[in-house]
């Protein structure tokens, strides 16, 4: 069973927005990178639907919807032509960028959660699918790309954390019986937010205590 909290016309637009921004990111560091158009296309699918194909395959929901949906699958390639013709221009609005990825944080840390609990997960292993599902894609971004992932970097702003709480504010929601379109809004709203101030003032996860070693930062 798959919990409808919208209509699907409303969770279709929602899914292709928060595609299209992740996409967006991912043609951005192919760009940085140097890669060819083939490249800046691969990083586009990778980092947009990563995280969703993951999410499909452990749940067993196949094909994934990436594969069964062209909406899904020609939306990344959309962003890469973008990128690929007016990069120059969309680095300028980075910062409008950053927004609407936090706002795609939020929207598939929920939906991730919401899906995986649907097809007969618990509560635990929704929350851990969630955050799969919306950090997932830039984890196969960065390694594809030669990086370290973002997500496992201290000298990044918090991004796994906002999702880790979304989804986990939509488990509480499942444990009570009160998830709906409301609350799954707002704890998307709170992933959103939390990114957003994550980014305002440079928020980081601690290190280990009372650390000895030298680390060399990853530029």
């Amino acid at each position: 069973m798959v919990l409808d909290l919208f209509s699907p016309t409303v969770q279709h637009t929602l899914d292709l927005i928060g595609i299209f921004v992740f996409a967006i990111s991912g043609a951005l560091l192919a760009v940085r990178k140097n890669f060819d158009v083939f490249g800046i296309a691969v990083l586009a699918e990778a980092t947009a639907l990563g995280g969703g194909i993951f999410r499909d395959i452990v749940i067993g929901a196949t094909p994934p919807a990436a594969f069964t949906d062209l909406g899904y699958f020609s939306m990344p390639l959309v962003a890469a032509v973008l990128v690929f013709f007016l990069h120059p221009q969309v680095e300028r609005i980075n910062g409008a960028v950053n927004v609407f990825d936090a706002a795609g944080l939020g929207l598939f840390c929920v939906t991730g959660t919401t899906k995986a609990y649907g097809y007969g997960l618990g509560l635990t292993s929704s929350v851990a699918l969630g955050l799969a599902t919306a950090v997932g894609g830039g984890v196969i971004r960065d390694v594809i790309a030669n990086e370290v992932p973002s997500l496992v970097r201290w000298d990044r702003d918090l991004y796994a954390v906002p999702a880790l709480a979304g989804a986990s504010m939509v488990a509480v929601c499942l444990h009570l019986d009160a998830l709906n379109a409301l609350t799954s809004g707002i704890a998307a709203v709170a992933t959103f937010l939390l990114r957003l101030l994550a980014l305002r003032y440079h928020w980081r996860a601690p290190r280990a205590w009372n650390r000895r070693t030298s680390t060399v930062e990853v530029e």
